[in-house]
């Protein structure tokens, strides 16, 4: 079994000497393979994880211009079907930025063995919550997880994060019945494959984190109005169909 970290990173130069480090403390003994998405940075972004990661496997895809976190994960994700040669291989999401708790991988990783397709770390699940962040964004980011689990009757409670494991056949098969594993170019991408998972029965369970705003070492890249506008758009477009 492969462990394939896929990580978006869009200047991050700042973040990425902790999160190799943490990266590669992190379950020794499996076999781990590090995909990176470089959304057209500006800073040396790219010459850092080539320094930090020589040592490792790794692959960086360098996209020519920037076009959002969902393109660069759809990217990933199509990199990682044409290479997974193993029906075990499990792909792991996460930020670059560190706000994602590493310690918690390894529990994460023992959860999925147990026949889940999709393991979620959760803010909003009991005993999830954040380490720092300001009143309007929790505010804004509770509403919105509130609002869109009313409209498309979702039990879980966290639905926009980036830090998952999922299995590789589970991608395989949101390949099969949507033609595109993702198609929101935008932070709006992590709310659609959940919802294309759960419209798929994917076996899904939630596992609380704490995220860990101030291991950031700069601002969040996440803008708060264009990313609220994508999410409605994309309710729009389903035409508040659910789960149906």
């Amino acid at each position: 079994m492969n462990l394939y970290f896929l990580i978006p990173v869009f200047n991050e130069s700042a973040n990425l000497d902790l999160l190799a480090e943490n990266l590669k403390m992190t379950l020794p003994e499996e076999s781990k393979f590090y995909l990176f998405v470089d959304d057209k940075s500006a800073d040396d972004t790219i010459d850092k994880i080539h320094r930090l990661f020589n040592s490792k496997p790794y692959h960086i895809i360098c996209k020519e211009r920037n076009q959002g976190p969902g393109d660069s994960f759809n990217l990933g994700f199509e990199w990682i079907l044409e290479h997974s040669d193993d029906e075990k291989d499990i792909v792991i999401t996460l930020e670059a930025d560190n706000t994602s708790d590493i310690d918690l991988l390894p529990t994460l990783v023992s959860i999925s063995a147990l026949n889940y397709d999709f393991v979620l770390a959760s803010v909003y699940a009991q005993g999830g919550g954040f380490e720092k962040s300001s009143f309007i964004r929790k505010l804004i980011s509770f509403s919105a997880n509130f609002l869109l689990r009313f409209i498309f009757n979702i039990k879980i409670q966290t639905l926009s994060s980036f830090y998952r494991i999922y299995h590789i056949s589970l991608i395989k098969k949101i390949k099969q019945n949507y033609n595109s594993i993702i198609s929101e170019k935008g932070f709006v991408c992590m709310f659609e494959i959940l919802l294309k998972a759960i419209r798929l029965n994917a076996s899904i369970i939630e596992i609380p984190m704490v995220l860990k705003s101030l291991n950031r070492k700069d601002k969040s890249k996440m803008k708060i109005l264009i990313t609220m506008v994508q999410y409605i758009n994309y309710v729009l477009k389903l035409g508040f169909r659910g789960l149906n």
